[in-house]
């Protein structure tokens, strides 16, 4: 079973581009210029990013895991006029487990997706609330790149979650921070330090024992974002 599911989430990975044609890095570099808020585009790809987060308040106990893939599309805030489409997507591969002893969870993630590379993890804690909320707060690094930008991604999350028969509500609070620095533009070339908050409802669905799919609406500094995806958890 286990190595089905990993097969298949890994060929789930390897087809959500075709959902996206739009290639991340050659979008901008065909329509940054001297005018372009670059400002605005940081703040939405690292929420971009960022959405991978949280989509449960719980974790794994050790030695268990949790593998998954998560696909992210956001909708370009006004003020970012580098994005030509509608919205910006990315695909992640996830894992997440507890570390015996100092009780806190590890992440790690990354994706290949359409000219977006990006690899990342961090450190998360889970708790209860009340005996029926589930509570997880994380820090999280990711560094990301495309052909004509490099980008440094921190975040910082905190989801709840409440368990209703095979579905799990969640809720969270997120803020991430980007420091994007361009390349190939010359003397055009420069970089953003930039902040943003976001806002996610969600619920995740167990569809069998050990798999479960999700999907989130996520308000970010556009007019919102959606993600969704598939795990494996034991």
């Amino acid at each position: 079973m286990k190595k089905i599911v990993l097969v298949l989430l890994f060929i789930v990975s390897a087809i959500l581009p075709a959902i996206a044609d739009t290639d991340l890095g050659d979008d901008f570099g065909k329509h940054f210029g001297p005018n372009s808020n670059l400002s605005a585009y940081n703040k939405d790809i690292s929420n971009l990013i960022g959405m991978a987060d949280f989509h449960s308040g719980s974790a794994p106990a050790f030695p268990g895991f949790d593998l998954g893939v998560t696909f992210n599309a956001i909708k370009p805030s006004s003020s970012n006029n580098i994005s030509s489409e509608d919205y910006l997507m990315a695909g992640f591969v996830s894992a997440s487990t507890r570390i015996p002893v100092i009780g806190l969870g590890a992440v790690v993630r990354g994706t290949y997706f359409n000219g977006l590379e990006s690899i990342g993890g961090g450190l998360t804690y889970h708790t209860n609330v009340l005996e029926f909320l589930n509570v997880s707060a994380g820090a999280f690094y990711d560094h990301a790149r495309t052909d004509y930008y490099s980008l440094n991604h921190y975040s910082v999350s905190v989801t709840a979650s409440t368990s209703l028969l095979i579905f799990t509500p969640y809720a969270g609070i997120g803020y991430d921070y980007g420091d994007i620095s361009t390349r190939k533009f010359g003397s055009l070339d420069r970089s953003s330090k930039d902040g943003s908050m976001r806002y996610t409802v969600g619920v995740n669905a167990k569809v069998l024992p050990f798999i479960y799919v999700f999907a989130a609406y996520t308000k970010t500094q556009g007019d919102g974002s959606i993600n969704g995806g598939v795990g494996f958890s034991f």
